[in-house]
């Protein structure tokens, strides 16, 4: 492996390419750290300081940084991370489904492409506005402005200044849109794909901090506890958690690289003497077709009920029963919020699935190219066999998914660890980790085997 990394190192181009994503993640690491000078940092740090397992407006934004490269409790420059421009990405790609302008520009190939990624920055800049007023207007309600700059300074919840309010805005709008920009340099001349790297890197920074609550100091003299975030644990629980985290980082690299390969015969043409076509390939289904969505959906839609109920038994403090309903969907002890978790993952699952996989088109492709599957007609019974893969493996791909998704859940109750260690153990972290750590391979051994090298992962 060390000899297949110093040959990475030996090729210009490739070595170029890597120093310079190392430069653009180091560039967004420094702005991950510069706050906004509006906001009291350690005010912040304590008001989400509980949001690990709880639910609430907290809960939301912490689980929004889980998979927008940011870090929401600090207010930073980079405060709203490439959320918006994955938010504008999920709504255009779910219009081109349902609106026939965007599914034939989708179908003109590069030039619709590069079209709707034009229409997907301009809705990025909205979604920066409108969400960057509204999580600034929910800090400001909750006491966390400096008081030189409210409207009035004896009022803790008086509200931003509208200058300093506009600024703060302009100033996370301006940072999403530099850290889109990012992504694109990247894309063109780094390696890999840069909004998912600038993800990545935002999961992984976490990592450090997860380490220090499992292995902090000793808490006990001569003893051979150690600090977990929610108490003691002793090694042979360390242990048993290493152990885990490697099961699980393996189960998930196996589904997540899973195919259902469905063999397709081309067909043969004869000119003059020779053959052309009759070979044998295969036709390649992702057990996982649906990615991380169904996560990120089933996970947001569920964090709605908590925040509306709690909401409603504070306005009506005497009906308790709001109240109580509301915390029956927390995360972290709730039997209700798992069952309606695992239920949304299945449905997400069929649903996503439904959108990104046309069988139909796969079944035209086919005959267009003189391929067809044996045993079934080109068109329609193509289609509808391809149909029935896909409902079956989608069916396995759903279970893999739900499985992941509560593992943290079960780790969090069941081990004594805090939800910042949990949540490595599966969710949307460690599934975006996985598959951006194997797509960064991928682009590298390309490389690789362009000249006539072994790839990183290939046997030697």
């Amino acid at each position: 492996m060390w000899e297949k990394i110093r040959v990475v190192f030996t090729i210009p181009e490739l070595r170029r390419k890597i120093l310079l994503t190392l430069l653009f993640l180091a560039i967004y690491r420094v702005g991950y750290w510069v706050p906004l000078p509006i906001f009291n940092t350690e005010r912040l740090r304590q008001l989400f300081s509980g949001a690990g397992g709880g639910g609430g407006l907290t809960d939301m934004f912490s689980y929004m940084a889980n998979f927008s490269g940011t870090q929401l409790s600090q207010a930073t420059i980079w405060g709203l991370g490439i959320m918006p421009y994955i938010s504008a990405s999920i709504i255009f790609q779910l219009l081109a489904s349902v609106y026939p302008p965007l599914e034939k520009l989708q179908k003109e190939g590069e030039s619709g492409r590069k079209k709707i990624n034009e229409y997907t920055r301009y809705a990025t800049v909205v979604l920066c506005l409108g969400q960057s007023w509204a999580f600034m207007g929910w800090l400001a309600r909750s006491g966390t402005v400096n008081p030189a700059f409210l409207r009035d300074q004896a009022d803790p919840g008086s509200g931003i200044l509208f200058s300093w309010q506009l600024a703060g805005v302009l100033t996370m709008t301006a940072g999403t849109v530099f850290l889109m920009w990012l992504g694109e340099q990247i894309d063109e001349y780094g390696i890999g794909n840069g909004i998912s790297l600038l993800i990545m890197a935002g999961i992984l920074a976490r990592l450090p901090h997860a380490i220090g609550d499992v292995v902090g100091p000793m808490i006990k003299a001569g003893g051979l506890e150690l600090g977990s975030g929610r108490g003691t644990m002793g090694v042979e629980t360390v242990l048993v958690l290493i152990a885990l985290f490697v099961g699980v980082v393996v189960g998930v690299v196996l589904i997540s690289q899973g195919q259902r390969r469905i063999p397709t015969q081309s067909a043969k043409h004869i000119r003059g003497r020779r053959t052309f076509g009759g070979t044998r390939q295969y036709l390649p289904l992702r057990v996982n077709q649906a990615g991380v969505m169904p996560i990120i959906f089933a996970s947001s839609l569920l964090l709605f009920p908590t925040f509306l109920f709690r909401y409603l038994g504070g306005v009506f403090p005497s009906q308790t029963w709001l109240t109580q309903l509301g915390n029956s969907f927390t995360r972290s002890e709730s039997y209700i919020y798992n069952v309606l978790y695992v239920a949304l993952i299945y449905f997400f699952c069929y649903f996503w699935t439904a959108i990104t996989f046309n069988p139909k088109d796969m079944s035209d492709n086919l005959k267009n190219y003189g391929s067809f599957i044996p045993g079934y007609r080109p068109g329609r019974r193509t289609a509808d066999y391809l149909e029935r893969v896909m409902v079956r493996i989608t069916y396995v791909g759903a279970g893999f998914l739900a499985l992941i998704a509560i593992i943290p859940t079960i780790i969090y109750g069941a081990m004594n660890v805090s939800y910042t260690v949990a949540g490595f153990y599966g969710g949307t972290s460690l599934l975006i980790a996985v598959s951006v750590a194997f797509d960064l391979v991928q682009k590298i051994d390309s490389h690789l085997v362009m000249r006539n090298y072994r790839g990183l992962l290939e046997k030697g």
